[in-house]
């Protein structure tokens, strides 16, 4: 005999929802309980079971239909009487598995995730409408997540899990798919591949800011005093036929604050469960090439001097943008610094260089007129804005805040650069 299914009272004031999968199609062989179609409310992701053993007749409702209480999804020819109890008792266990789908054999490589997910899948795995809602937003083929639960049944730890280990080999974000755009079309176009530096270190940038939690510190400091005390050294170092720059004294005051929050000089081990504090300052300085950015390392910078810093400074930056740079002087940081400020800009946000836990981002100072409400007078002040990224899992915004005051206050220190 042939029964309509219809949909039933959803409860909870729900009149319609949308069908966001239909897992049955005219022909199939369903059992009692079997899962025929998801639909979506804005409250939840919901299975309707059949009630019946049967073969599907007809499917009335579409992919994207708004279906309302009481509305006919399937047509149904049932095995048996559907008041007879015993009879749903009989067909269940005597059933062979049911083929909702075609054999594993004739299944194209590249499987349909919204025909497979809301179902039974070849090797056996279940997923929840949750679980399913979420992979179908992601674009994930739930064939390819490794399941933990009952019955092989696909967890949403499951799913983040496999979620976290794609984000960790870097690459496109998860369900992202690059459009293929003819540009031409609009104007003329010049192709140009990236710099082998340019693509790994936007495989860097890009792991680091999908697996770390970004926080950024925005502020700005008083160099006027540090500006004098830079005058004086750069007259010494044209002596010595060194450059002399803001970016030494940046250093030795970055140096002083890892001193005084050791947390910023520190890495998370590999299993992210422990804290390694460096009891030595090695500090990576961004420099910008024509192939690309690269961030070679001095190392032990707390033991030098703003002239040795200077001429680091200088031997580093030549030989990165002539790539001389050896490997191990792009190993070992504990920190890094961003310098834009002779470029422009008033702040931006660094992204931090993993392993480390935070990045400073320098940039152009300006001079402004600023009320001093102890002399109660106009005073030219030379200000340096700046920004402090860091790893919320390891820095809060209370130290996060600290650290920037006290290394504003070690600008303004002369003996700081002693």
């Amino acid at each position: 005999m042939l029964k309509e299914i219809k949909l039933p009272d959803l409860g909870e004031g729900i009149d319609s929802a949308d069908v966001s999968e239909i897992l049955v199609s005219p022909g199939d062989n369903v059992s009692v309980d079997d899962i025929i179609l998801v639909l979506e409310s804005e409250k939840a992701s919901m299975e309707i079971p059949s009630e019946d053993s049967g073969v599907v007749k007809n499917v009335f409702v579409s992919s994207g239909d708004v279906v309302k209480t009481g509305e006919i999804l399937i047509m149904l020819e049932v095995a048996k009487s559907p008041s007879s109890k015993a009879g749903k008792k009989d067909v269940k266990p005597e059933k062979p598995p049911t083929q909702k789908q075609k054999p594993k054999e004739e299944l194209s490589p590249a499987i349909d995730l919204e025909r497979n997910t809301g179902k039974e899948t070849p090797d056996k795995t279940f997923a929840s409408p949750g679980v399913r809602r979420l992979a179908r937003e992601l674009e994930i083929n739930l064939l390819s997540v490794s399941a933990t639960g009952p019955k092989g049944r696909i967890t949403k730890d499951d799913l983040h899990t496999f979620i976290k280990q794609k984000m960790a080999q870097g690459g496109a974000p998860i369900g992202y798919k690059q459009p293929e755009i003819d540009f031409s079309k609009w104007g003329g176009v010049e192709i140009k591949s990236l710099t082998k530096i340019q693509k790994i270190t936007g495989q860097r940038l890009q792991q680091s800011w999908q697996t770390i939690p970004h926080v950024t510190q925005f502020d700005e400091t008083d160099i006027s005093v540090l500006n004098s005390i830079r005058e004086e050294k750069k007259a010494e170092g044209v002596k010595k036929n060194i450059k002399v720059t803001f970016l030494p004294f940046i250093m030795k005051a970055v140096v002083k604050s890892l001193r005084e929050f050791p947390v910023f000089n520190s890495s998370l081990d590999h299993t992210q469960q422990n804290l390694v504090v460096k009891d030595y300052i090695n500090l990576g300085i961004a420099v910008d090439t024509p192939t690309g950015l690269v961030v070679p390392v001095i190392k032990n910078a707390d033991k030098k001097s703003v002239l040795d810093l200077s001429k680091d400074l200088m031997d580093i930056s030549e030989r990165a943008r002539s790539g001389k740079l050896k490997p191990d002087e792009l190993k070992g940081g504990t920190f890094t610094i961003s310098n834009l400020g002779g470029i422009g800009g008033t702040h931006f946000t660094p992204i931090i260089n993993p392993p480390e836990v935070a990045i400073m981002g320098i940039s152009k100072s300006v001079w402004r007129v600023i009320y001093n409400h102890k002399s109660k007078e106009m005073v030219p002040t030379l200000t340096m804005p700046f920004s402090l990224s860091y790893d919320h899992r390891v820095v809060d915004g209370a130290i996060g805040a600290a650290f920037t005051s006290f290394f504003s206050k070690a600008l303004f220190n002369s003996k700081t650069f002693e």
